[in-house]
């Protein structure tokens, strides 16, 4: 059995996630109290007793989720699963630094200030009210790509999320995702509905952001991971530390290629799949990639007794 780890992305933040494990573990704890030292505030306070519009908000989701992820991996290492277990690590989005982070390959404090940046950026990148992101279901890739060309009408419109099958978001000008959503509807969508976010991610408007993050990128020493990295833009691993942060880079403007990054590991001996943090939105989209793969959602401490448990059996 080859086994992988992902790690979730914008979206799956709740309230409350990740207290369990700093109640369980002194090194799940530990995790949430760098993370809030590193951002000058206490953001673990937000987590687990704010309220989930804060939460959502881009600049906090995106390290929160982050932290719950890395406490997740402290709670298997104090059980004695090292992410040396797995043969490859991947993240949707904001979840590659997690996973980067869980590799070595950056250390906590800076993943949670570079996701500070990265929120505050993606955030201010598009005037409010301009851009839009909306999920596509029942379409495949190739007709969604097709969606998107015809919708543009000289904006920007293009596929951002490549999640599943049958799961597509696309991001741009406001008008432009409408009119996506109009046409993917014609072309026999089973949903096509526009998504509240805050800004249009994963396309060419963000390209202010990603200037912010090759600048914040250039500041931070990245290593080579303990596991290779499936990158989001690429679909494979890579682990030269000059080629990751340039990946970073792109990642901001580029598309997310889940579905492919999922049949790149099912094509490298990937058999089971386990979801490091908050929610199980990844799981799900696993199997609809692939049956074949076998999915196991770790955020909480009894799941994290139950794989370690299941490893060490």
């Amino acid at each position: 059995m080859a086994l992988a780890f992902v790690f979730p992305g914008q979206g799956a933040q709740t309230i409350g996630m990740g207290r369990d494990l700093a109640e369980a573990w002194p090194e799940a704890r530990a995790v949430f109290d760098t993370v809030d030292e590193a951002l000058g505030e206490k953001l673990s306070a937000l987590i687990w007793d704010g309220d989930i519009e804060t939460l959502t908000l881009t600049r906090n989701a995106q390290p929160a989720l982050m932290a719950t992820s890395m406490a997740v991996m402290a709670a298997l290492k104090a059980e004695g699963v090292d992410v040396t277990a797995a043969s490859y690590v991947a993240g949707h989005s904001l979840g590659e630094y997690s996973a980067l982070a869980a590799a070595g390959a950056i250390g906590l404090a800076d993943a949670a200030r570079l996701l500070r940046v990265r929120g505050d950026a993606m955030q201010q990148a598009v005037p409010a009210g301009e851009g839009a992101m909306a999920a596509i279901l029942g379409l495949d890739f190739d007709t969604v790509s097709e969606v998107v060309k015809e919708a543009a009408g000289g904006e920007v419109c293009a596929a951002a999320n490549d999640n599943d099958p049958a799961q597509v978001v696309v991001s741009g000008h406001a008008a432009a995702v409408a009119r996506a959503v109009e046409i993917a509807r014609e072309r026999g969508a089973k949903r096509a509905v526009m998504l509240p976010v805050s800004a249009p991610f994963h396309c060419g408007l963000m390209e202010p952001a990603a200037r912010v993050m090759a600048d914040a990128l250039n500041e931070v020493d990245i290593l080579a991971p303990s596991v290779p990295l499936v990158a989001n833009v690429t679909a494979e691993a890579e682990s030269a530390p000059a080629l990751i942060r340039d990946q970073l880079i792109a990642q901001v403007t580029g598309r997310v290629r889940w579905r492919e990054s999922v049949l790149w590991m099912a094509a490298h001996d990937v058999t089971e799949i386990w979801e490091i943090g908050a929610g199980k939105a990844l799981s799900g989209m696993v199997r609809r990639i692939d049956r074949d793969v076998a999915t196991r959602a770790v955020g909480t401490a009894a799941e994290v007794r139950d794989a370690a448990a299941a490893l060490a059996g």
